[in-house]
């Protein structure tokens, strides 16, 4: 079991989170329907996302049994054969499809938009899988939008508009985390002395600065986020305050890659920094209470 939990990378599946982030901020939460909207916003997207890893790792099984660290992976490693992965790979587009019609018919009203959305990210990540994952910038971009899509998709499905800052904000945010894990793949490459054609056009020069100038958008947008008129009027002037906490958790996380060269994918570094785990903690638990425990 374990090595088809591994196959669908489903530690990965806390990046779709982001499809809740409409729900969260508008204040629904407690809407058992719309709640209901984005679990299945959820599902979907996840099970969209381990399609697209299958068919990464199946296009990519030659060069990953190179790669110190993604020759564990069930492909390149063996523990899952082709024509394995290919019957799951099926399954799970054909799952995925039936549960849209599924959740069509159960809220009894068109989710054309949100599945728009869907095979639009999945058909972008299959030009990224065979082709602009080689190309800079479009590469790291497109993993971005991505994240964009996540969000759009949660407020598709749920009928919640959502703000332009708040969009932008979520570009610039995963911009981010896909600079930080190239800059963690070039110094692995350094180190092993092997490197790959996802890494031609960028070094760690590049990179760094890359990822100073997407750290400093994605905090000047939060505090955008936070002054414009439709949060300032749902929060007044208290939710300019969790800027300390978007401060400090960008600070870590580029102590914890320019100083100490953590080379991992910044996802791996969220599960394992205590530091930014609190902060997260304590910036939503803020959130929590102006949105749903206000008098």
């Amino acid at each position: 079991m374990k090595k088809y939990l591994k196959l669908l990378r489903v530690e990965q599946w806390v990046k779709n989170l982001f499809v809740f982030v409409p729900l969260f901020f508008s204040g629904n939460i407690k809407n058992l329907d719309l709640l209901a909207k984005s679990i299945f916003a959820f599902i979907i997207f996840s099970l969209a996302a381990s399609v697209v890893y299958i068919l990464n790792d199946y296009n990519d099984i030659e060069a990953d049994k190179k790669h110190p660290e993604k020759r564990r992976r069930p492909l390149a490693s063996g523990a899952i054969s082709k024509s394995q992965a290919v019957g799951i790979f099926t399954g799970l587009i054909i799952l995925d499809i039936a549960l849209v019609f599924f959740a069509q018919m159960y809220f009894q009203e068109s989710l054309w938009k949100f599945a728009t959305i869907v095979g639009f990210y999945f058909v972008m990540n299959l030009a990224y899988t065979f082709k602009l994952k080689h190309v800079p910038i479009i590469d790291i971009s497109i993993i971005a939008v991505g994240f964009v899509l996540r969000v759009l998709s949660g407020g598709y499905i749920t009928g919640i508009s959502i703000s332009q800052w708040a969009i932008l904000l979520t570009f610039v945010l995963a911009l981010v985390l896909a600079i930080g894990k190239r800059r963690g793949e070039l110094i692995n490459a350094q180190v092993s002395g092997k490197t790959r054609r996802a890494l031609d056009g960028y070094n760690v020069q590049f990179a760094d600065i890359a990822l100073s100038i997407s750290v400093t958008l994605a905090i000047v947008c939060y505090l955008m986020f936070t002054l414009s008129p439709e949060v300032q009027a749902r929060f007044h002037s208290r939710v300019f305050y969790t800027v300390i906490f978007v401060v400090f958790a960008f600070l870590r996380y580029l102590q914890q890659t320019l100083v100490y060269n953590r080379t991992e994918s910044p996802t791996k570094i969220v599960y394992r920094d205590r530091y930014i785990q609190i902060t997260l903690v304590l910036w939503v638990a803020a959130f929590l209470i102006q949105i749903y425990f206000k008098k």
